[in-house]
């Protein structure tokens, strides 16, 4: 039985097909693989391709850098149908039964020498990707009309001359237009390439973002991750997918990061090689570049929902139920201190701003962050965002600074983005000396482990308090912990709801208000579990009346299946 092996190949118009017969192939670098791929990120002995009795399977050779089908690592053998994509390295290559009538090619052995072919797109049922044959003539068409846009617009003298954005943006899509226009005309522009589409990714690159502006307006898109110019990954229903976006060089990736930071006041080179900044929609983004960073400039941007959303939408995702919606706003109006903890990516932003909602309007609130995320919806906000040092290694403004100086401006709330370090301290002595109902995020794997973090950062401040001290302040300070994860699903979800109870010894006692508890998996892979209280009774919850306000008990019994709706009683928003 015949195969074909078709292997990209960016710097030619197509990819290369061989035809290969029955038989076992070692791919990998090494002079005496039959298929070899002589790229340094792939391995002398990367895979085994053994192709018999008209079907093809792969196995990796615990390579280092892995083998990947339809973008998804392969442990083990892995069956390849002819519609699926396998990447080794920066190699794309598709096997597929050879027709015994057609035989483009003679049998010859591969051998790629070009560089890295467009990767590969997401996995979990979706298509194949689309190899472009046209991407280097694309790139060298791009980069012509880019210099010749920078030759006929000035953009540093128009910025200078006070031109608006939009005007410039104007100015800019005018010229672009004028030479795409120009150069079709001429009967310049190759075949395959789309003038309209040419116009847009040329004026993204010079103005906005690039290739990244499709996956920015993409809701169906809430993290983006480019790790360096030809791999670009986004994070889909909480699952990671290679799409086939690439830059045309670093500095085309280094061009977007300085597009970023520049306008916030924050700087990225070789003396401050990362750095952290925000889009204007308030989009948290993080770059790092080389030396640092081995991949080239690497940006990763944890995008915001343009809706902003409700307990509704928690409802409907399944993060927690009306009961705890209902439970968490009563503690917020009682000005309970509220930790919420998660791991990296869990949704503690999005649950903080969530739970911000329920202070009634008319509170005064001060919020401190190092890149301002947090959208208050209340009229009363005075928001603080930290600043890194300059050049020169001065005027550094920290979280901590920041908290410190809060105290000062009567706050009703205080909002502290995330706890890392020393300010933990300074946001427990708020919570202690009269500033009730404050608010603030910690990486933490569980509501207990956030005891641990807040010892470990208090301890970071500098300052050397007995470990019995630092939990007195602690077990005072904090009264409810909320703890959000994310799950193997990719869904997030609240799995606990505690309450810290006080201090016994040396311990802090905790007690589990609701919680969720995981039964299995279904056959869609989806977590399956049910998130109920616990029977536990809040200590608190004699003093909701005197506070105005009224829950029915029934909310804390597992057994009941009743939505409880909070109600105010002699209580004025």
């Amino acid at each position: 039985m015949a195969f074909f092996m078709d292997i990209a190949k960016p710097d030619e118009a197509s990819a290369m097909r061989y035809k290969m017969v029955d038989g076992t192939y070692v791919v990998g670098r090494g002079e005496s693989c039959a298929v070899r791929l002589p790229y340094p990120d792939v391995s002398e002995r990367h895979a085994l391709l053994i192709l018999r009795d008209g079907g093809a399977t792969l196995e990796d050779l615990h390579s280092a850098n892995g083998t990947y089908v339809n973008g998804s690592p392969i442990d083990g053998q892995v069956t390849l149908r002819p519609d699926m994509v396998v990447q080794i390295g920066q190699s794309m290559m598709r096997v597929t039964p050879a027709d015994d009538e057609i035989d483009p090619e003679p049998e010859s052995r591969p051998e790629s020498e070009n560089a890295p072919p467009p990767p590969s797109d997401p996995p979990d049922a979706e298509p194949p990707p689309r190899l472009d044959p046209m991407m280097k003539v694309r790139k060298q068409v791009k980069e012509q009309i880019q210099r010749e846009l920078i030759a006929r617009l000035d953009l540093k003298r128009l910025t200078m001359a006070g031109v608006d954005k939009s005007g410039l943006e104007k100015q800019a899509t005018d010229k672009i237009h004028e030479i795409v226009e120009q150069v079709r005309m001429s009967g310049k522009l190759p075949k395959g390439i789309d003038a309209d589409d040419l116009e847009k990714e040329i004026f993204n690159e010079a103005l906005r973002l690039g290739p990244l502006e499709g996956l920015l307006e993409d809701e169906t898109v809430t993290e983006i991750m480019v790790n360096g110019p030809n791999r670009v990954y986004v994070e889909r229903a909480g699952k990671l997918q290679l799409t086939g976006l690439q830059f045309m060089d670093d500095a085309s990736v280094m061009a977007i990061i300085e597009r970023i930071v520049s306008p916030i006041g924050r700087r990225i080179d070789e003396s401050q090689p990362y750095v952290d900044a925000r889009l204007a929609d308030g989009s948290r983004v993080n770059a790092i570049i080389p030396p640092l960073s081995l991949t080239g400039p690497t940006i990763t941007i944890r995008k915001f929902a343009k809706k902003t959303l409700t307990v509704e939408d928690f409802v409907k995702f399944g993060t927690w139920t009306w009961n705890a919606a209902e439970f968490m706003k009563a503690c917020v109006i009682m000005r309970k201190n509220i930790i919420v903890a998660g791991g990296t990516g869990s949704g503690k932003t999005t649950l903080l701003n969530l739970l911000s909602g329920f202070i009634p309007h008319g509170e005064r609130i001060v919020t401190v962050e190092d890149a301002a995320e947090l959208r208050l919806v209340q009229p009363h906000v005075v928001r603080l965002e930290a600043r890194p040092p300059n050049i020169e290694g001065r005027g550094a403004v920290t979280i901590r600074d920041l908290v410190k100086n809060c105290l000062r401006m009567r706050p009703d709330r205080i909002i502290v983005g995330e706890c890392r370090s020393g300010e933990a301290l300074d946001m427990l002595q708020a919570m202690n000396t009269g500033h009730d109902g404050s608010l603030t995020t910690v990486h933490a794997n569980s509501p207990r482990d956030v005891i641990s973090r807040l010892e470990t950062m208090v301890l970071m401040s500098g300052m050397e308090l007995p470990s019995r001290a630092i939990r007195e302040q602690i077990s005072s300070a904090v009264d409810i912990i909320i703890h959000e994860s994310r799950l193997s699903d990719g869904s997030r979800k609240v799995v606990a709801i505690s309450e810290v109870t006080g201090i016994e010894g040396q311990q802090i006692v905790m007690q589990d208000i609701f919680a969720f508890r995981q039964t299995g998996v279904n056959e869609d892979g989806k977590v399956a579990g049910v998130f109920r209280p616990t029977g536990a009774v809040p200590t608190f919850f004699e003093h909701l009346r005197s506070r105005g306000l009224s829950l029915d008990p029934a909310m804390f019994d597992p057994n009941s299946n009743r939505e409880v709706r909070l109600e105010r009683t002699g209580w004025r928003k």
